[in-house]
């Protein structure tokens, strides 16, 4: 019996990832920083008090080298404050900074909509309660001034200050229309 084979070589070329950190868009660039996968999991690890690389990689299961590179990331981006840990030696502390703090309702907001979503039947597996009163804390529901619920159906989007003219097209602004049809 004969057994005919072919090789041939086949070229793969991959794309180079996207590099959101220099797009103009802010939400873009925010993925630069929080959109790797374990980025907004150690966010989280920092909202539930770890603080110590020993505790990070312990919460997670992640391997030091990757755990170290990530750390570094959310540093080098403003999200944590690496720093010397009380008593001396060479180990440290990642503590949140203004910036990740001000990440806490975005991640309260996304843990919602993931218990919402993605939990099994039994229910989520964290609740956050508030220290003073014991009540439980969710992400607050968009409103109005009058307090009436605002929803996908009355967004309307227009650009900002720092839109360029295709945004300004994009998005209606009665100049930018006037001078795309000139």
């Amino acid at each position: 019996m004969i057994v005919f084979t072919c090789i041939s070589k086949v070229k793969v070329e991959t794309m180079a990832p996207t590099d959101f950190s220099n797009m103009p868009c802010p939400v873009a660039r925010s993925m630069a920083m929080l959109g790797e996968r374990w980025a907004i999991l150690l966010m989280r690890e920092a909202y539930y008090g770890s603080t110590r690389f020993d505790e990070f990689e312990r919460h997670l299961g992640i391997a030091p080298n990757i755990l170290s590179a990530r750390l570094k990331t959310l540093v080098s981006h403003g999200l944590l404050e690496k720093s010397p840990a009380p008593g001396g030696g060479a180990r440290h502390v990642y503590t949140l900074t203004a910036m990740g703090r001000d990440f806490f309702p975005v991640y309260v907001a996304l843990k919602q909509w993931a218990d919402r979503w993605l939990a099994d039947e039994k229910g989520p597996l964290t609740v956050f309660e508030d220290k003073r009163d014991g009540g439980e804390i969710v992400a607050g529901n968009l409103t109005r001034p009058d307090g009436s619920a605002i929803t996908m159906d009355d967004l309307r989007v227009r650009p900002g200050p720092g839109a360029g003219s295709y945004l300004r097209a994009r998005f209606g602004e009665p100049e930018a229309e006037a001078m795309r049809d000139e």
